[in-house]
């Protein structure tokens, strides 16, 4: 693989990707910018496939991103090699980059984290995503792990299963009074304000297929909180309704701020966890610590 892909034409492929224009990955690298364009056409010509679309900023293509992620993995076995030999800076950590969904995040992630061994140091970058789309994230090389809601391993990637969490339609109790109170739930909840997390959030009309047995889906006046916290503190404050993961609705079902508007319908979303295919010390203790903590906290 080196022999066929030159390392120096690799890593300046992916300079160009990170940096987003040829000038600027040339400054990055010390060199002119007419030897990152050579360097990139040469890899272009090498792989008999176009690599980058040259937009301002530039972006890879499909094949562009496999060269990419592998530019990525190959810098983390150098970083690896170095630390094991002793070579790495003074007090240099171990940087892991982790893409993860918002509900994950504000409910068990970080208490996996906190798991892991800090010897050797390790760094965690994490970047929230929602789940049906950190495999993206992976497949584009800018993560080395994904907390996501696909079972299909991405090229170059193992996959576990970690478990489902469980989300329930809930809604303050005067919200409920004010719009749901007057017909059938599969007509009124139709109708009524919902919360959504942003635009590419299905969830509460995943739930409204099911209620009406796959017609139609929550109703057109939609709040977007993009915050797992803010979400849920939303539907308590009666903004609208919305599908709340059961770990945080509980103590607001206790309370009595919130009210489960179908308690014999639960929504169950499986995670996963997929990571590089690499021999990595630091990459398996989170992982080791993610798959752990799953196991106790998730539904299996």
């Amino acid at each position: 693989m080196m022999t066929d892909l030159p390392l120096d034409q690799v890593r300046t492929l992916l300079a160009v990707v990170d940096e987003g224009t040829f000038d600027a990955a040339a400054a990055a690298l010390h060199v002119t910018p007419s030897a990152v364009s050579q360097r990139v056409k040469a890899l272009e010509q090498r792989t008999g496939r176009v690599l980058l679309l040259r937009t301002k900023p530039v972006r890879p293509t499909e094949s562009g991103e496999i060269v990419v992620r592998f530019a990525r993995q190959l810098a983390r076995l150098e970083r690896d090699t170095r630390s094991e030999l002793g070579m790495s800076g003074e007090g240099e950590p171990t940087r892991v980059t982790v893409a993860v969904n918002a509900d994950s995040l504000a409910t068990w992630f970080l208490a996996a984290l906190t798991r892991v061994a800090q010897e050797p140091r390790l760094c965690f970058e994490l970047h929230r995503e929602d789940e049906t789309r950190t495999a993206e994230l992976l497949r584009e090389g800018l993560v080395m792990a994904a907390v996501t809601s696909s079972p299909e391993a991405v090229t170059g990637c193992s996959v576990r299963a970690l478990g489902t969490m469980r989300y329930l339609a809930a809604a303050s109790p005067d919200f409920a009074i004010r719009h749901l109170a007057d017909g059938p739930m599969h007509e009124t909840l139709a109708r009524a304000p919902v919360m959504t997390f942003d635009r590419s959030d299905d969830l509460q009309d995943v739930f409204m297929r099911g209620l009406r047995h796959g017609s139609g889906g929550a109703g057109t006046v939609r709040h977007a909180v993009p915050t797992s916290e803010g979400f849920v503190a939303s539907v308590a404050a009666g903004l609208g309704w919305g599908m709340v993961p059961k770990v945080q609705a509980e103590p607001l079902l206790r309370s009595g701020r919130l009210v489960c508007l179908a308690p014999d319908r639960p929504l169950d979303v499986p995670l996963y966890w997929q990571q590089w295919k690499l021999d990595s010390p630091a990459l398996a203790a989170v992982a080791d610590a993610v798959t752990a903590t799953a196991a106790r906290t998730l539904r299996n």
